[in-house]
């Protein structure tokens, strides 16, 4: 008898050193969460310049708030549905779970759960959905290990904040936001009632989906509430009675999403994993962005389908860089991909700038003169737009029709080296073939970055960088905190600016950027891919600098799209609107080398580090004379007028002097 004792012992030892080995060997990989990782996860919350809040793809969170100072009436309604008893038991409620157990084996399906808050939390947070018992034994050693290392407060307060409510609220900050436009501290008790009961299925109970099943399941909360004693009946029925309303929040337009994802992924990749709350201030203006969206919608919506043109991408900024309004396609709905920053697409005769540039710089002028005629590269033949050669024609010339025989000769006399050189200078970064067809901008490149060079012409300045975050608030600040740019250092333009300022100028009013012509200070540059692929235009206004491109996720043709149709033509929709003095925004404190309205004082002016111009214009008329002339008149009567020596450029012809 002893012996058969001794041996169901040992049995049994056995049997549990076997299932004991079993478990630790299915958490020999669980990674044991730091406190931190439980109550100081990065929550990042971005607002337009003008005060909005932003939100992108993805959860929608905002910052933190701890449970204790969130109202009685929400905390009483997530516990008496999800976990009455939770002050009370550990990590795991045993109670609960045998009580679930029987109504699921009753029922035949899972209808009841037994999970505390804690175990929620570490499904939420660590672990996933998943229903195995590898991971119902991984979720059990992590909340124990939590309710060890973690207040309770504090584990209902990270549980409050991340879990998720439906519509892409997580948490409970933005779901009060979400759905009711308020404060989660100004909830009604109807509003907490149904917040809380969404946590559960938040799909099936979202009130923007099925609002008569998210006030039935709060009819459930606010019985569960007097079930738990927190809740009169009269209370209860009255709720019951007043159900609660969602109201739509009034959030930056959707459309804003391209912009939020490129700051955020920018944001993150700076700010600690577990350093609590960063609130980011951007530099978007949501009026802009909300004309810049519609403006691409309704072109493409008018065009598109006739012209086999499916998307389009915008980028508007200030010539410092600051991104005011970024469309990466026609509807972020649909698409999440960016294609003002993502896209790599060849930029055709918009790259030109750069040829052009890399001339001035090797000592040629606007007024010398290239020849436009057929050129052979090693069995090369590039070809002008229409095939047709206008023999000797001026750089300006060149340049305004995009004449590709011209450029290609030309940099063949610079050098492609130099270009590149160039486009560096100007701050276009990726890879530039060292190639004859580069000259015809056959590198693919974004819509972002040649923004960001054409926004360095306007400045005066290179390089430009792009940046969408303008002030940034911690945990630790009362205030925002504004951003110094220390990044890659600036330099001069000096008197390639107004050259190149003017040949961009002369695209717009007498070349292949006519169609963006308005009333207003205009310059840019027209570009086409090869089979029409591809359709760009680049340029600035007063205050602007935008980018605008045209063409197909699948690289396939549209018909006949150019840089000057429809790329223009959103570029002049855009800009006849925003570039007017109802968008102005003040100018920045620092130095600068921007002109202003369409006289070109500052931009003709000698900058630190530049050459300094000679006594005489381009005109031969002495400097000095800038006095001699009504510069308001003339900026308005000539859109080539230049006030440093009160000449325009008419269609033929040296510059003249200005004498209104």
């Amino acid at each position: 008898m002893l012996l058969y004792m001794a041996g169901v012992a040992l049995s049994v030892i056995f049997v549990m050193a076997m299932l004991a080995g079993a478990l630790l060997w299915e958490l020999r990989q669980v990674h044991f969460p730091s406190p931190a990782e439980v109550t100081s996860r990065r929550v990042i919350t971005l607002e337009s310049a003008d005060g909005h809040d932003l939100w992108g793809a993805g959860q929608q969170k905002l910052a933190p708030v701890d449970a204790r100072n969130m109202p009685a009436k929400l905390i009483n309604a997530v516990l008496s549905i999800e976990d009455r008893h939770f002050y009370e038991h550990g990590a795991m409620d045993f109670p609960s779970i045998l009580r679930a157990l029987r109504e699921n084996l009753i029922a035949g399906k899972t209808v009841a759960g037994g999970s505390t808050i804690t175990q929620q939390l570490v499904k939420n947070l660590f672990l996933g959905p998943q229903r195995t018992y590898r991971r119902k034994i991984q979720e059990a050693a992590i909340s124990i290990w939590i309710e060890h290392h973690v207040s309770k407060n504090d584990i209902l307060t990270s549980y409050l904040n991340n879990v998720y409510l439906g519509s892409g609220a997580a948490g409970f900050p933005a779901a009060a936001k979400v759905y009711f436009n308020k404060d989660v501290g100004d909830l009604t008790l109807p509003e907490a009632a149904m917040l809380a009961g969404m946590v559960n299925a938040p799909s099936q109970d979202d009130p923007f989906h099925d609002l008569d099943a998210a006030r039935k399941r709060a009819a459930t909360v606010l019985d569960a509430m007097v079930d738990n004693g927190k809740l009169s009946p009269v209370d209860a029925l009255a709720a019951k009675l007043h159900p609660a309303t969602p109201t739509r929040a009034e959030f930056a337009a959707s459309s804003s999403g391209w912009f939020a994802d490129w700051v955020y992924k920018k944001a993150a990749a700076v700010t600690p994993t577990f350093g609590g709350p960063v609130h980011i201030r951007t530099t978007l203006d949501t009026r802009l962005q909300q004309l810049a969206a519609q403006t691409v919608k309704s072109t493409l919506a008018k065009y598109g389908a006739e012209k086999h043109a499916t998307q389009a991408a915008l980028v508007a900024m200030r010539p410092d860089g600051a991104v005011v309004a970024m469309v990466g396609g026609r509807s972020y709905a649909e698409s999440q991909y960016n294609r003002a920053v993502q896209a790599q697409r060849q930029p055709g005769s918009a790259f030109k700038l750069f040829d052009y540039y890399a001339a001035l710089r090797h000592g040629f002028t606007p007024d010398d003169e290239i020849s436009d005629a057929p050129v052979d590269i090693h069995g090369w033949h590039p070809e002008n737009y229409g095939h047709h050669h206008h023999g000797r024609v001026t750089l300006a010339e060149a340049f305004a029709h995009s004449l590709n025989d011209a450029a290609v000769r030309l940099t063949q006399q610079v050098g492609i080296p130099q270009v590149i050189a160039a486009a560096r200078d100007l701050g276009l970064r990726g890879p530039l073939q060292n190639n004859p067809s580069l000259a015809l901008g056959t590198s693919e490149v974004t819509l972002l970055d040649l923004t960001s060079a054409y926004a360095a012409v306007r400045a005066g300045k290179a390089p430009v960088n792009a940046h969408g975050i303008s002030a940034i608030k911690t945990e630790n600040d009362k205030d925002y905190v504004r951003l110094d740019r220390p990044g890659q250092a600036q330099h001069s333009l000096g008197q390639y600016q107004a050259e190149l300022t003017d040949l961009l100028r002369d695209v717009v009013e007498h070349g292949t950027g006519r169609a963006a012509a308005f009333s207003d200070f205009a310059a840019g540059k027209t570009g086409t891919s090869q089979d029409y692929r591809d359709a760009w235009f680049v340029g600035f206004g007063n205050s602007l600098v935008v980018g605008v491109w045209v063409g197909n996720d699948d690289h396939s043709p549209m018909k006949k799209v150019t840089g000057g149709s429809l790329p223009a033509q959103i570029w002049k929709d855009f800009m006849q609107q925003a570039d007017s003095p109802a968008f102005a925004q003040t100018p920045p404190a620092e130095p600068t080398t921007v002109g202003q309205a369409m006289g070109r004082q500052a931009m003709d002016a000698p900058s630190n580090g530049g050459s300094e111009p000679s006594d005489q214009g381009d005109s031969g008329l002495p400097q000095q004379q800038s006095a001699q002339c009504n510069v308001e008149a003339c900026g308005r009567f000539y859109h080539s007028f230049r006030a440093s020596d009160c000449t325009y450029k008419p269609y033929w012809g040296p510059r003249q002097l200005c004498e209104r």
